[in-house]
């Protein structure tokens, strides 16, 4: 299920939308996905009319969200501030940004930062080594929970009450012939990763590539979210993936909750 479906909340409940504000996020996603677009444009890729969608954009516009060149109207780097916000808000965020860029730099892989909001994986930070591999996603980047080392580290630190409750609302969707989508499958992994400490992910989100991730919590036991390094299978797996990653990333993760306990 997705959750940016207007009027329901991630637990399932009918709340009241506002049409308007729907409509407004509605072209805004638009934008996103397809980038510089005419008023014609987003009216076909949305379903609005025409004159709904004028009326948008120009508000739009007139709050700083969207910038027209020509007749073409695109996002604004307004958008860029909020972001920068919202992620400086997150506990520590100097000391992970600075764990991410040392890992990323000993291992010369991919290495993240990432949360849980609204049920979903979302990536705080990213930093590539020098051989990491290229990808899509960026901080902000969101992802099912289940498809990720990382997501399963921090389902792993979760009540069970509130793993049915994502598992409810999103579902178990299938990235991957490895994704796991069986519930007692995955809860039963879940107990493996509360025992050892951290997760795989053996191509399970992308065929191919393969990650470990270590989940991160404040003093009082509450998630906080996870830090993972990935790669590519020839290069990750033996070695790396069952013995130098998941020490390196432990101690890691143990450096940033001793600065968050003492902040």
């Amino acid at each position: 299920m997705n959750d940016s479906t207007p009027g329901r909340s991630e637990e399932g409940e009918i709340d009241a939308p506002i049409k308007s504000l729907g409509t407004a996020f509605t072209v805004v996603n638009s934008l996103k996905q397809n980038g510089s677009s005419g008023v014609t444009e987003i009216a076909t890729e949305t379903g609005l009319s025409k004159s709904a969608v004028h009326k948008h954009l120009t508000t739009l516009v007139a709050h700083g969200y969207v910038v027209k060149v020509g007749d073409q109207y695109q996002l604004s780097l307004k958008f860029l501030d909020l972001g920068g916000y919202v992620r400086d808000q997150f506990p520590s965020t100097n000391i992970i940004k600075t764990k991410v860029q040392e890992l990323a730099v000993e291992t010369g892989e991919v290495a993240q930062c990432m949360t849980e909001q609204r049920g979903k994986s979302v990536v705080l930070y990213r930093e590539a080594g020098t051989n990491g591999v290229p990808s899509r996603t960026r901080p902000g980047t969101q992802m099912y929970l289940h498809q990720t080392a990382s997501g399963k580290a921090i389902l792993s630190k979760l009540p069970i009450e509130r793993v049915d409750q994502i598992i409810d609302y999103h579902g178990l969707p299938r990235a991957t012939e490895a994704t796991i989508t069986d519930r007692d499958a995955l809860i039963e992994e879940l107990e493996t990763i509360r025992e050892r400490g951290f997760a795989y992910s053996v191509g399970e989100s992308t065929r191919g590539l393969y990650a470990v991730a270590a989940p991160m919590t404040k003093p009082d036991g509450t998630v906080l979210g996870a830090i993972v390094v990935s790669g590519p299978n020839h290069r990750m797996r033996g070695e790396p993936m069952d013995e130098e990653y998941p020490g390196l990333l432990l101690s890691l993760v143990n450096e940033i909750e001793l600065n968050i306990a003492h902040s």
